[in-house]
């Protein structure tokens, strides 16, 4: 069984591969998971593709200044929490754990919305930038 590890949790990938199984029960067997894979692909393409529409630059570039603004947010409570010299409170640790989980979620979107577009689910606008060299 593999795992893949996100920034917050792993999600565990178990694809049962039996060994004693003869060659033409496998071919059998991966052809249908190959319709399962592809079933899962259309419902993700259709779904995702109506709910988000097209994705521009400006789209991935709110969606990261945000999640910056949110790493930036847990890491100055924290830098507070050191500071002050004394234990910290509850509601203290309280808001430095509310900001930690909304740096994390909106990582965990981005990403997300990143392996979309990489696997076709949505469709991505990005104009060229006019005043950027390209390269040769």
């Amino acid at each position: 069984m593999s795992t893949v590890m996100t920034q917050s949790y792993r999600r565990s990938r178990d694809h049962f591969q039996p060994e004693d199984m003869d060659p033409q029960e496998q071919r059998r067997t991966r052809g249908q998971l190959e319709q399962i894979d592809y079933a899962a692909y259309v419902a993700n393409r259709e779904i995702i593709g109506q709910t988000l529409g097209e994705i521009s630059a400006d789209d991935f570039g709110k969606m990261a200044a945000r999640t910056a603004q949110a790493r930036a947010r847990w890491v100055a409570e924290g830098l507070r929490l050191t500071h002050s010299g004394s234990p910290a409170t509850p509601d203290q640790v309280a808001r430095l754990t509310s900001a930690r989980v909304a740096y994390e979620e909106l990582a965990e979107a981005y990403d997300a919305l990143r392996r979309m577009v990489e696997r076709g689910y949505v469709t991505a606008r990005f104009v060229a930038d006019q005043n950027r060299p390209t390269r040769s």
